[in-house]
């Protein structure tokens, strides 16, 4: 009996990615509702615009927002950035096993255009930068400056590198 190891890796990596994206979207509900429960109150200190009391597993908690951060901040400071950070790189890596590892099955299709696995990986690579220079381009221009004009551009963006990339690479992988 065979072990495939890359199906294995790919699964862990899959799972990886979806807990971590997970955490990431429940981490931003949270501050949403965190935001949107603020509330003005008599007696709060200089420079917080409001709090939050909650309760949870028996517990009490008041959460306090700063307009600016403090003078001094406490040597243990909770960062909510892990999540995105991990499901950027597990999302990434997910993309090297399926398509960049695989590239001769999943990402090449020799029928659209004949590509050696190397320079398909270095276009594909290139379309991830160029769509993020378009996009933060995008929201640097007057387009950026309203919402309506903004969507409008992103989704011409989306629509064009969808069809170039169906002209290079496999569906699956367009």
């Amino acid at each position: 009996m065979t072990i495939v190891w890359s199906d294995w890796i790919l699964l862990l990596v899959r799972w990886l990615h979806i807990v971590t994206a997970i955490a990431w979207i429940g981490t931003s509900f949270y501050f949403i509702w965190l935001d949107k429960s603020l509330r003005q109150r008599q007696g709060l200190a200089p420079g917080i615009i409001g709090d939050s009391w909650s309760v949870h597993g028996g517990g009490f908690y008041q959460v306090q927002k700063y307009t600016v951060a403090p003078a001094e901040l406490p040597p243990e400071l909770h960062w909510f950035k892990y999540e995105a950070y991990f499901t950027w790189l597990s999302g990434f890596a997910l993309l090297a096993i399926m398509y960049y590892w695989g590239a001769e099955s999943f990402l090449i299709d020799p029928e659209r255009m004949a590509f050696s696995p190397l320079p398909a990986i270095a276009i594909s690579v290139a379309f991830l930068a160029g769509g993020w220079l378009g996009y933060d381009l995008l929201c640097r221009s007057p387009l950026g400056q309203h919402t309506g004009s903004l969507a409008s551009g992103v989704f011409v963006l989306i629509v064009f590198s969808a069809w170039a990339l169906t002209q290079l690479f496999s569906d699956r992988a367009a």
